[in-house]
């Protein structure tokens, strides 16, 4: 039963490295927000007030890191001492630990510059309307 379990967990640890992979190899014509569907919206939303596995990602632009009210953020991000702008989240989007250490965004390992604008530009985009 325990080597089962130990089986399932290698299994799923390999499913998300290969969607991961996927996802760094976004096709060049999805749009911006089809790239944050495919990256980002497993745990993330664009709606105010609407925090799932991560953070509601409405207005994140000039908000301090780690400062929405009603998530719980690790204490690495708590701690951060930065407000959201657009190249500090372009690259925490391609490397989220290089950013901040000890964030809980695993097993996202980050994707590839030009996503990341599209992303941010996306991101920009909704806050705007």
């Amino acid at each position: 039963m325990q080597w089962q379990i130990s089986v399932m967990a290698v299994g799923a640890v390999m499913a998300s490295c290969i969607y991961q992979t996927s996802l760094s190899q976004a096709r060049a014509d999805d749009t911006p927000e089809q790239l944050f569907n495919n990256a980002c919206r497993t745990c993330h939303t664009i709606k105010e007030g609407d925090n799932r596995m991560g953070p509601n990602l409405f207005n994140i632009i000039g908000r301090r890191a780690g400062s929405l009210s009603g998530y719980g953020y690790s204490s690495a991000m708590k701690d951060a001492d930065f407000a959201w702008d657009e190249a500090k989240l372009a690259r925490f989007i391609a490397s989220p630990d290089e950013v901040v250490p000890g964030n809980n965004m695993k097993p996202y390992s980050g994707l590839g510059s030009g996503d990341t604008k599209r992303i941010v530009a996306f991101l920009l985009s909704i806050s705007a309307r």
